[in-house]
């Protein structure tokens, strides 16, 4: 039987009694924020998470394996939502996220992935057409006649041809295919989620699954799919987290992880994004040629960046999910959303932390006048508590901005 560690997400470290092969096998996957041997016992490793979560298993040379499972601090449901915000803010409901009698996060994701693939199925499966290319040695659809010349130099067959087919086989389905596949392969899956799974399986028999490594198919909205959206987002959620890879020194990784850092950063700026789409201005989430330095060499890429209707910058903001000292927050953080206001001429900055042991605080940077915020979301409310915050928030930054552009002196100069 596979041995398993059980950790918390950033919680204090754990001692361990692991073989050396195993502890190095920890080491080398990098899933842990801090594993080495314990220096006064033999045999001991301390382990100490950080903010992945999930369930891995490792595989080690001699037949040894290990599964490690890291639980979120953040209540299992509330991550679910944080996911599926972040993929469709305007069509995930807190509903979505039916947990059954689950309260960890793999059997807990794979009963709502479940869930939602089933209720998606429930009319059958969805049909369109897919684009096929084919050597054929009947004419079936249009010729590819630059392809018959360069392929077949003047012979008549076989045929280089392009058809629309109507079928089953189509993107959507093909990535509800393998993220059941994927979930069956992970450890942890309750055998009931996992036989309901399988019956969902049987449903997409007729499916080609994905080849490993193979990127899985893009996929766009439409009124045709929406009954498909909610379980091919959650899809994308379980193909993008899930690992199975192999390792230096033969060693093999499978197992499913949720980075909290991307999961709340993708939050904050999705919801910023939503709660700002009404006051007109575009928002630019990771912004892009954004420069410190005059020759362009230094890029900076802020989480979220609001331009005003004018095209120009008003409001720049980083999302961080844990403050990394013991009292109040990184100094690290304050000095990158300096650079970022300096770089965009803006008077005022805004880091949004997930709610830790420091209240909202501003600071005005000496000799430059420039005002740096330092909010807090709380994750542990309900959603419509978090949204509402995000709205808060929102219109705390505009009002910011606005009163700036109000100013009679310059921006960024006292």
């Amino acid at each position: 039987m596979t041995p398993a560690i059980a950790l918390v997400e950033h919680a204090p470290a754990r001692s361990v009694r692991l073989s050396d092969a195993v502890g190095r096998a920890l080491v080398a996957s990098r899933i842990l924020e801090e594993a080495g041997p314990d220096p006064y016992e033999s045999g001991v490793w301390r382990l100490r998470a950080g903010s992945k979560v999930g369930a891995v298993t490792l595989a080690v040379p001699g037949g040894e394996s290990v599964t490690v499972r890291i639980t979120p601090k953040v209540p299992v449901a509330r991550l679910l939502f944080l996911v599926g915000y972040s993929s469709d803010p305007r069509g995930w409901q807190d509903g979505d996220v039916d947990l059954a009698e689950h309260d960890e996060l793999l059997p807990a994701l794979a009963h709502t992935v479940e869930r939602q693939i089933d209720r998606a199925l429930r009319q059958g499966l969805l049909q369109g057409y897919r684009t096929t290319e084919e050597s054929s040695h009947v004419v079936r659809g249009r010729l590819r006649e630059a392809e018959q010349v360069r392929r077949r130099f003047g012979m008549p067959l076989p045929v280089e041809v392009v058809s629309d087919e109507f079928t089953t086989d189509i993107a959507e389905n093909r990535l509800l295919c393998a993220a059941v596949d994927r979930l069956l392969r992970l450890p942890c899956v309750p055998r009931t989620v996992r036989t309901r799974l399988m019956h969902q399986r049987s449903r997409l028999a007729d499916i080609t699954p994905l080849v490993p490594g193979q990127a899985p198919p893009g996929w766009q909205p439409t009124r045709l799919n929406a009954r498909y959206q909610s379980a091919l987002r959650l899809a994308e959620a379980v193909l993008q987290g899930s690992s199975a890879e192999h390792l230096p020194g033969q060693l093999r990784m499978d197992g499913f992880l949720f980075d909290m850092n991307g999961v709340y950063e993708d939050f904050v700026c999705k919801a910023l994004r939503e709660a700002m789409r009404t006051y007109g201005g575009r928002s630019a989430l990771q912004a892009r040629n954004i420069h410190m330095d005059e020759g362009e060499s230094i890029r900076l890429r802020p989480d979220f960046v609001w331009y005003g209707d004018s095209g120009m910058p008003m409001i720049v903001a980083d999302a961080k999910y844990k403050a990394r000292r013991n009292r109040g927050f990184s100094n690290e953080d304050l000095y990158q959303l300096l650079a970022y206001c300096t770089a965009l001429g803006l008077p005022e900055g805004h880091l949004v932390y997930a709610k830790g042991n420091a209240p909202h605080i501003s600071h005005r940077v000496r000799h430059a006048g420039t005002v740096l915020h330092q909010h807090a979301i709380d994750l542990d409310q309900q959603p419509a508590g978090m949204l509402a915050e995000i709205d808060a928030l929102a219109r705390h930054m505009l009002h910011g901005a606005a009163m700036s552009r109000q100013s009679e002196r310059p921006l960024g100069f006292p």
